[in-house]
Parts: structure tokens; sequence; C-alpha cells
């Protein structure tokens, strides 16, 4: 076992946030954020600055996924959750059913249990069942397993281009008790992230940023992960677009394996293009489990996919970030 330090980035929202998913259904918001989509929040904030973006979007560092963090104060510690690795074997339990549908419901682990499954140590014994298990998050801590709310109102859809009638819907957001949030992890150079962070904060991020959803305020810390030194199988906490077909077939290639994929697209957010959708690419998501030889954490996959439609071509790219921050697992 190894000790890797990271930095990282904790989001302290002032403002309620709506979190959209592949199929924009703004009747339910995530209570995480994909890497990508993070990566083109900072990149368009540099651009409002007037700062010069590398040719190919890189901001110089990478960064995992935004997953939830608990804390009750803003001088009181914080707990932060990373997600279960997909290829996470459930216990045999001879307990009744209403135990097993808990464990099954699990999709968030504090540090000292996601230190455990990377290492190969079993989640679950009689002991932790009962106390352990706070609606989604496993931890030994006390916390209030509604500390991330939701909030549903109505709200009224006017068309992007103007030819079509308004229409009524339904908005869901998240809210965070105290001083809960999001937070991310960081590896490299973190001057250009800086910058956009600084400006991220008052952007918002989310949909309507425009009425108030997404405020933050932030913070940065580090943390020390313990990480197995050698692994077969390797987990990312980002999203990730491989490099090429070989790179992706040799990280499939064992029946242990265990993923998930998201489609990412949407809309264009910069006038006066924001009537226009972006290209189309699928991503595997954070959580997802592949077949690797690693000594310790690796970076992988492509750093700047452009996602401009073809009627912008060559005069303004929208870059999609599929590079991922990987670490070793041990696969029990």
């Amino acid at each position: 076992m190894a000790t890797e330090t990271f930095s990282i980035y904790k989001l302290h929202f002032t403002t309620p946030v709506h979190l959209g998913d592949m199929r924009d259904d703004y009747g339910i918001s995530l209570k995480a954020m994909a890497s990508d989509t993070m990566y083109a929040a900072l990149i368009a904030c540099l651009a409002k600055q007037g700062i010069c973006i590398p040719h190919d979007g890189d901001l110089g560092c990478t960064i995992s996924s935004l997953f939830p963090f608990y804390q009750e104060s803003r001088d009181a510690a914080h707990i932060l959750f990373f997600p279960k690795p997909m290829k996470q074997s459930l216990p045999t339990i001879d307990k009744a059913i209403e135990q097993r549908k808990k464990i099954k419901k699990i999709a968030w682990l504090d540090l000292a249990y996601f230190n455990k499954t990377l290492n190969g140590t079993p989640l679950f014994n009689k002991e932790n069942i009962s106390t352990d298990i706070h609606g989604e998050y496993l931890t030994d801590s006390m916390i209030d397993d509604h500390f991330i709310s939701s909030q549903v109102s109505a709200r009224v859809s006017v068309s992007r281009t103007g030819d079509e009638e308004a229409r009524p819907f339904y908005m869901d957001r998240v809210m965070f008790k105290g001083y809960s949030g999001l937070f991310f992890i960081v590896k490299g150079n973190t001057e250009l992230l800086d910058k956009a962070m600084a400006l991220l904060q008052h952007e918002g991020i989310g949909t309507d940023r425009n009425v108030g959803n997404g405020y933050f305020e932030y913070d940065t810390d580090t943390l020390e992960i313990d990480i197995p030194q050698a692994s077969g199988f390797t987990m990312s906490l980002s999203s990730f677009i491989p490099e090429s077909s070989g790179q992706l077939n040799d990280m499939l290639n064992s029946e242990a394996v265990a993923y998930d994929f998201q489609r990412r697209g949407g809309w264009i957010t910069t006038p006066p293009h924001n009537t226009l959708r972006k290209n189309v690419i699928h991503a595997f998501s954070a959580a997802s489990v592949f077949k690797k030889d690693c000594k310790g954490v690796e970076i992988m996959g492509r750093v700047g996919v452009d996602l401009c439609p073809t009627i912008l071509k060559d005069t303004h790219p929208v870059w999609r970030c599929g590079r991922a921050l990987f670490i070793p697992i041990i696969l029990t």
C-alpha cells in the first residue's frame, strides 16, 4: 500500500443547483457532476476573461468528477464521499431482506471505506451493516443522510429559436445542508484552473444560471488516498474517452471489468450560438473498472475532443475533455 496526495476543491453552494442528466430531463437533477462538464465550464470562464486557451483545450491539469461531501458548518470537519466501484461484490448475508436492500442502495463510500475497497478489503461485516449505512452513504461517522435535498418547482420553457410556443415544465433543484457540497480532485498545474474558478463561482454551474442557480463559494485542501502498490485493474475517477480503439480493447479484455457510459453533448451556451447543439460523443462514467496493470495513479484519455457542430467548424471550438484520473484497485 502507498499513500498518494491530491489537491481538492470543495464547492459550497450558496444557491440551489440543477445538474442535468443525459436525457435533458429537467424534472430530475443529478447529485454529482461529470468531470468533462466541469472542464468545459472552466474553459468557458477562461474565454470570457480573454485568457489564452491551449489549442487542444488542455488546462494543464486533470480533474475528477464532482462528488458529494458532508460538512455541518464552516468550522466542522468534512466527510468526503467517493463513488462505489462498479465491480464491488456484495456479501452473503444471512439477514432479513431489508438489510440486503439497504446494502444494494449504497452508492457512496467515505474515505476510510474507499481505501478499504481499493485495497481489496471487504466492505461489510455483521457489525457495520446496521450502524454504518446511512441511505446511499457508507460511513462510520454520524451524518444526516438527507444532507442533499430536492425541490421541484413549476417553470415555463421558451423556445431557443422562437419557433415554438412557451410550455410549462417542472424543474428539480438540489440543495445542500449546512456547508456541504461537491468536491473534485486535481492532479497537475492548477494555474489556469484557479483563474477559471475565480470567475466560475460567480457564473455558477448547471442549468438556469441566469436566474441564480448554481452559485458557490470554494476552498482548497489536500487529500491522501491509500492505493495498492500494484494491481491488474484500475478505476476511473473521471469521465473517460479512450485515446484509441486499441487502448479500449486492452482495457476491456477481462470478464471482471465493469463500466457505464453516458452520452455527452447538449447546447452551446456561448452567445450568439446558443441555439445550436453540440456534436455528440459517449464517455465512460466515473467508478468504471478496467483491466490495466498499474503501479500508481495514471492519467489516460483524450484531452481535447471538439464537439463543434459542422456549421461552426474551424470557427468556434467546443472542447470536451475525456482525460481521466485512474487509481489501481484490487478486486475481490
